[in-house]
């Protein structure tokens, strides 16, 4: 396999880990200059579609909501970005790694997370300097389809 075939296998990869594949719809919201735009190019190049627009009224499956110490009100945030997520959707919480400007304490993660109506589900390394955790709304909250 060539490199690039490799590395493309890869990004591919990290895209399909936050539950993105073809047609997902995916939303980025909070982004600055320090967010990791390789990433959010797999995740458009895995969907096949371009990202939603803050303020669209599109639902989508997937929001990406990237997240620093000094954003403001983590539980607010979180509130708002379940606004237009689908019963079954995901919210990945994007923080800095420890060491890195910006680092999220867990236990402020921890503190938001119910308060905001989410559970944690899962956590990983969604690029070289931001950790991904997965959240979702509790089993019990999801609508069921038949």
């Amino acid at each position: 396999m060539s490199p690039t075939a490799a590395n493309a296998e890869g990004q591919r990869g990290r895209a399909e880990r936050l539950g993105v594949s073809s047609g997902t719809l995916v939303q980025s919201l909070n982004e600055d200059d320090d967010i990791a735009r390789d990433l959010l190019s797999e995740v458009t190049s895995t969907s096949g579609t371009e990202l939603v627009p803050e303020d669209s009224d599109d639902v989508v499956e997937v929001v990406l909501l990237w997240w620093r110490d000094d954003d403001g009100d983590l539980v607010d945030a979180l509130v708002d970005a379940r606004r237009q997520l689908s019963d079954d959707g995901v919210i990945w919480l994007l923080t800095p790694k420890a060491g890195r400007d910006g680092h999220v304490e867990p236990s402020d993660v921890l503190e938001a997370v119910p308060t905001a109506g989410l559970v944690q589900t899962s956590t990983l390394s969604a690029a070289r300097e931001w950790t991904g955790m997965r959240l979702a709304a509790p089993k019990s909250q999801r609508v069921r389809h038949r």
